[in-house]
Order: C-alpha cells, then structure tokens, then sequence
C-alpha cells in the first residue's frame, strides 16, 4: 500500500482548510497519509513517501511563506525520483503572480525528480464549498495517479 505525506503552511488557515479537505478525499482512498506542518519535518522524510502533497499560500508578489523557506532549501539534498506528486495553495488575485507558490513548489519537485501527477490546485482565499469538493476530487485523483 502507498504511503503518503502532506507538507503544508498557513498564515490565515486557508490553506489548512485546503489541506484537511484533500486529506479527506486522500483518505476516502483507504491510504495512509501523514499530514504535517512544514515547521514539524525536513525535506529528507519526503524520501519514505511513495506520494508528496505539498500546500502553500503565496506571500507577497509570487514568494514562498518564510514558513517554507528552509524546507525549500532542503530539497535540494533530495532525490524524489519515483515520487508522485502534487501541490495546491490558497490564492489572491489581488497580486500579479496568481499563486506562485504552488508554481515554485511544482518546479522544484520536479527538479528533484519527483513526478508531479496533477496540475496544481490554486483556490481563492477561503475555500467555498464548491472548493472543497475540488480539494476532495484532488485528494481522490492524486490517490488513483499513485
């Protein structure tokens, strides 16, 4: 059985919300998943995982969260080849960059050899409940990808 990892942050709970909610279609799959706050792992437990899901907001005009910082960093000592992944933030239209952090994370998943297996998901601000049925559907499609 395919073990799974969620990494995420959240300034305003957003993207905790998005996260609860596709570790809800995640665990309707009957997989095992380890949801975690970003500050409480290393880039290197992604190595035990057959599945990472990765969850940010963007800060500013297109950045990471300082949260996400060090972690970032740290997968550069990575390798996820044969990983399968995905990611997904909380957004704001206000800014140029549309959920650049998800886009960040994407790349450097890739970069480390993971295989990204859905686009990323990038909602709103708050997850409406038509939002959290896509954070649900993106839970059970990245488990049926695994």
């Amino acid at each position: 059985m395919s073990k799974v990892i969620m990494v995420f942050t959240s300034m305003t709970g957003n993207t905790e919300e998005m996260a609860e909610t596709i570790a809800d279609g995640v665990r309707e799959q009957g997989i095992e998943l380890d949801v975690k706050e970003v500050l409480d792992t290393t880039a290197t437990e992604l190595e035990q995982y057959d599945g990472i899901l990765l969850g940010a907001y963007t800060w500013g005009d297109g950045e990471l969260p300082d949260d996400f910082l060090d972690f970032y960093d740290e997968l550069d000592h990575v390798d996820l080849t044969g990983k399968k992944a995905a990611v997904f933030g909380s957004c704001d239209s206000s800014y140029e960059k549309y959920g650049a952090a998800v886009d960040i994370l994407i790349e450097k998943l890739q970069e480390r050899g993971a295989e990204v297996i859905l686009d990323g998901l990038k909602i709103e601000l708050t997850p409406t409940d038509e939002d959290k049925q896509l954070c649900i559907a993106f839970g059970r499609d990245f488990v049926k990808q695994l």
